[in-house]
């Protein structure tokens, strides 16, 4: 009875062992030879479209309205503000009295200045009298040279006293008068900081007046294109708030040295034909020529170079293909495209180390311009 369990138990090893070695061998079989009705996936590319605004010989910046001649006023004393005659954007004529401050004190040394001339006045007529009589005397013979000299000693010294006493009062009365801040120029408030009771300190700008008539555009340029600028070369004006304005303008001013903080260069252009329309501290494009020509600009991972001649990547009717360019120069991240290209034409920015010569691809882009 024992040899029919013996013979099931032995059949039922060999059918195990012969299952796991067909299943390793589909596993196998699997991994070496694919599935032949599985179809090969294009692989995918990311494409930039060549726009309309990439051959553009110029560059844009942005820039603000400004005078031309700026000045910032300040009061020549220090002092509590107690009165403030403008506003900003006020229009202001020279000698116009723009705020004033407290003269309280400058008024009481003044009086002290004004009571020293006086006696020094005084002391001066006494001394002037004794030097005239007591030459008179020394004339006649009847006081020696020494009494002389001395009386004319203290005349001379009663002079000097005077004069220092009247510049003390010049002075004071000077200061009397810088407690009114005045406009130096006609022009246009642009700033304002001065309020009344606002303490300033001598030296402080509290107004900044911009001269009447004279106006320019004030623009920053980056440094990597500031030798592109030269005095003199034109540009093109508009407004954002003047949407069919245009103006012609020239490059009158450059900064020797970039802002700290930044890294721009101050740039100036002159207006040629004012536009009615165009007031202070309006919003401003400058276009102004690069000078290298007309160009393309694509990103530099584009550029696909084996030997001496640059290439690209195109998508041609769904294919990669590959296209000889002529390199311009380099922009910050992107590459100056002179020749090779136009208008229209996708190139290949990404994913072009998996492509080969005429293979279809799949495209992931966006338009670039």
């Amino acid at each position: 009875m024992k040899l029919p369990e013996f013979r099931l138990t032995r059949t039922r090893s060999l059918l195990l062992a012969a299952a796991a070695i067909l299943f390793v061998a589909w596993r196998v079989y699997a991994a070496l030879f694919p599935t032949l009705g599985e179809e090969r996936k294009d692989p995918v590319v990311r494409t930039v479209t060549i726009g309309t605004t990439a051959t553009e010989d110029a560059a844009v910046y942005p820039g603000e309205v400004r005078g031309k001649y700026e000045s910032s006023l300040a009061f020549q004393t220090a002092g509590k503000i107690i009165a403030r005659h403008v506003n900003v954007g006020d229009k202001v004529h020279a000698g116009q009295v723009l705020l004033e401050l407290d003269p309280k004190d400058v008024q009481q040394s003044l009086l002290a200045a004004e009571a020293s001339y006086q006696s020094a006045l005084s002391n001066y007529k006494l001394a002037e009298d004794n030097n005239r009589r007591f030459a008179a005397l020394f004339s006649q013979g009847a006081v020696s040279t020494m009494t002389r000299d001395q009386y004319r000693t203290q005349f001379e010294a009663a002079q000097a006293a005077l004069k220092s006493a009247e510049a003390n009062r010049t002075a004071a009365r000077n200061q009397l008068g810088y407690t009114q801040l005045v406009a130096d120029h006609d022009g246009t408030i642009s700033s304002l900081s001065g309020e009344v009771g606002q303490v300033v300190a001598a030296g402080t700008p509290v107004v900044t007046l911009v001269g009447a008539g004279n106006r320019e555009i004030q623009i920053y340029v980056p440094e990597n294109r500031i030798q592109d600028i030269r005095p003199g070369m034109e540009a093109t004006v508009s407004f954002w708030a003047l949407q069919q304005v245009t103006a012609r303008g020239t490059v009158t001013e450059i900064a020797s040295m970039a802002d700290s903080v930044t890294r721009s260069y101050r740039v100036r252009v002159a207006v040629q034909d004012w536009p009615a329309e165009a007031r202070l501290g309006m919003t401003a494009k400058v276009s102004l020529s690069t000078g290298k020509g007309a160009a393309i600009v694509i990103p530099a991972s584009a550029v696909y170079q084996t030997g001496d001649t640059p290439q690209v990547w195109l998508v041609k009717d769904g294919k990669a293909v590959k296209a000889n360019v002529t390199i311009g120069g380099y922009e910050g991240s992107s590459v100056r495209v002179t020749a090779g290209l136009s208008q229209g034409d996708v190139v290949i920015t990404g994913g072009t180390n998996k492509i080969a010569e005429g293979e279809a691809v799949r495209l992931e882009g966006e338009e670039f311009k």
